[in-house]
């Protein structure tokens, strides 16, 4: 077994992987949206401000 998060190869990361859907889609739930179309755009747009700030300063 693997530690979560922690991966020291591309083989470990795929055992987790198919580990965790394993585990998961035994009892499957549909993924429910929680926030609108432009609560994620401002986060995205804030996002990029953020960027082209601190590359504008290095």
């Amino acid at each position: 077994m693997i530690r979560r998060g922690v991966c020291h190869s591309v083989a470990d990361l795929v055992t987790a992987i198919e580990e965790y859907l394993r585990v998961h889609n035994d009892d499957p739930k549909p993924f429910v949206w929680t926030s609108t179309a432009e609560t994620i755009l401002a986060k995205v747009r804030r996002g990029r401000v953020a960027l082209q700030q601190m590359a504008s300063q290095n």
